[in-house]
């Protein structure tokens, strides 16, 4: 059987509600929210959520801490995994350098902010294409710029990521699902991505 628009929104907002209650991380999300938009008959919507319960539950979310603060000085720190962000995290660098993971992340509510301070340091935050991300703030003597594709759809969960930085470095990286490997390696397909766009 053939399915509407209303369907693919009903799903759609199933999966918000699953995302939001933990079930699904950012990368996870993105990906079902794409193959439901692009559905056309109904066992292709029901693949979507047929690993998923009918109500989402709490338990799993309630049970692992919100991360709040990740600092990085005068060394290098990585935070990843299936993270819980709630409306605010804070990141700080100071002569030192902070990766900031969030594909896996799962997220209390339709939007998040991370908040970096960094000084004489650099940040990367890492996010699946699919999600909207909305950058801004200052970076004095560094730079501050958003790599890889725009793909995100309105209905996405938005990650605000607000910077103060002085001779700071961060970047923020838009990764596409098929990126695999080190950090590293991460950049260079997303560079690659980014190439591949029309001008």
């Amino acid at each position: 059987m053939r399915v509407s628009d209303a369907d693919r929104d009903h799903a759609v907002a199933a999966l918000r509600e699953h995302l939001v209650a933990g079930r699904l991380t950012l990368e996870e999300f993105s990906a079902r929210v794409e193959a439901a938009l692009q559905a056309t008959v109904s066992a292709e919507l029901a693949r979507v959520q047929q690993d998923l319960p009918v109500m989402p539950a709490q338990a799993d979310l309630a049970r692992r801490k919100p991360i709040r603060v990740t600092a990085a000085l005068f060394g290098h720190v990585v935070r990843r995994g299936r993270l819980r962000l709630r409306r605010w995290t804070f990141g700080a660098s100071a002569f030192g350098d902070l990766d900031l993971d969030l594909r896996e992340a799962v997220i209390d509510g339709p939007r998040t902010a991370v908040n970096l301070l960094i000084a004489f340091g650099n940040a990367d935050v890492y996010v699946p294409e699919g999600v909207n991300v909305d950058v801004s703030g200052i970076a004095l003597f560094g730079h501050l710029r958003e790599r890889g594709q725009d793909v995100a759809a309105g209905d996405a969960p938005t990650i605000r990521v607000r910077v103060a930085g002085c001779v700071a470095t961060v970047d923020v990286w838009r990764v596409p699902r098929d990126a695999q490997g080190s950090y590293g390696d991460i950049i260079r397909q997303t560079r690659e991505r980014e190439r591949q766009l029309p001008a």
